[in-house]
């Protein structure tokens, strides 16, 4: 049967503010840019600009930043009646240095934050029956009642066959305790099919001492977790997921299932602007080709691709790739 849609993203939205005084220390920045970010957000713009039937599920407060954000996801063609404006919350800010090519400090302003404010009810007027596929966000879970709304949708989801997308999503200053997060993935992993996420957000996502963590809060990474990343793999992978997809940089990714040998795919090489945004463009990129019924290397190197495009431009949402721009891109570079 044809679904109305391909997919629901469910998570973070924001007004990001980027510096434009590149290679300017953040306490120097003296002016900025404006666009849509939050990775649920990014991730929805980047399916859609690939040719994905999008869907997002988030929330804004009643301001103009919300009006901002609105404005643009209409213009984007995304199905935005899932997007409640919240009496009495604020849609989120990012305030974002750019000094490539290693550093991309970030300041979060999500108090009150209105994504976080997703219920149960709102996952069932998604009607998530008319979807193909459905997007989770790790960052969601961090309160309530986003994270039992993420749950339920986990639930539904499988219950109705949806193909159910992670994304670990681990911004640690969003948490307040980073065992916290490892619980919550972990306890999420039975009803997720496919996880998508960093080394760090996989070992935070395992993780169990504190005193193994070193947080960095002004760099866009997120923190380094002292542990082996293979036995996190492993322990990810038992939690009944039948793929897990972690993200290396300039270095590609790597393919993980239970029982079966890592697949390196290798990325693409550039010159780095900017890397904030572009896991949200790898996974737009993976997502668009696991619906098109691609094998998973070709999948994973086509998120390659559109993370590669990224990271040579300005901002998120804004700059995520079409189709014949990561075709083109991909050919250029030996192809898929």
């Amino acid at each position: 049967m044809t679904k109305k849609y391909d997919i629901i993203t469910f998570g973070r939205v924001s007004i990001d503010l980027y510096s434009k005084d590149l290679g300017a220390a953040f306490e120097d920045i003296k002016d900025l840019s404006a666009y849509v970010g939050g990775s649920s957000t990014n991730i929805a713009v980047s399916c859609r600009r690939l040719g994905l039937r999008t869907a997002l599920l988030t929330a804004v407060g009643n301001d103009k930043v919300g009006d901002f954000i609105r404005r643009f996801l209409e213009n984007e063609g995304i199905e935005t009646k899932y997007i409640p404006t919240i009496e009495g919350t604020r849609s989120p800010a990012v305030i974002l240095g750019v000094e490539p090519p290693d550093r991309f400090p970030l300041v979060f302003y999500r108090d009150n934050a209105a994504d976080l404010q997703i219920t149960i009810d709102h996952v069932l007027t998604a009607n998530l029956a008319d979807f193909r596929a459905i997007a989770l966000s790790g960052n969601a879970l961090s309160k309530e009642p986003s994270k039992s709304s993420t749950f339920f949708a986990a639930e539904k989801a499988k219950s109705l066959g949806l193909h159910v997308f992670l994304d670990l999503d681990f911004r640690s200053d969003q948490w307040y305790d980073p065992r916290a997060y490892g619980v919550l993935v972990r306890a999420l992993l039975p009803y997720i099919d496919t996880a998508i996420g960093t080394e760090e957000e996989v070992l935070a996502a395992s993780f169990a001492d504190s005193a193994e963590m070193t947080v960095k809060h002004q760099q866009v990474s997120a923190p380094e977790i002292q542990g082996d990343v293979n036995d996190a793999i492993e322990q990810l992978l038992n939690r009944g997921i039948q793929t897990l997809i972690v993200k290396r940089g300039a270095d590609g990714a790597s393919i993980f299932q239970p029982e079966k040998e890592e697949i390196i795919v290798p990325g693409f090489p550039v010159e780095i602007l900017n890397v904030l945004g572009a896991g949200d463009a790898f996974g737009g990129g993976f997502i668009y080709g696991c619906l098109q019924g691609w094998d998973l290397y070709k999948a994973v190197r086509m998120g390659n691709a559109c993370g590669a495009i990224l990271v040579t431009k300005h901002g998120c949402a804004n700059f995520m790739p079409n189709l014949e721009t990561a075709m083109t891109f991909a050919e250029s570079h030996g192809g898929l």
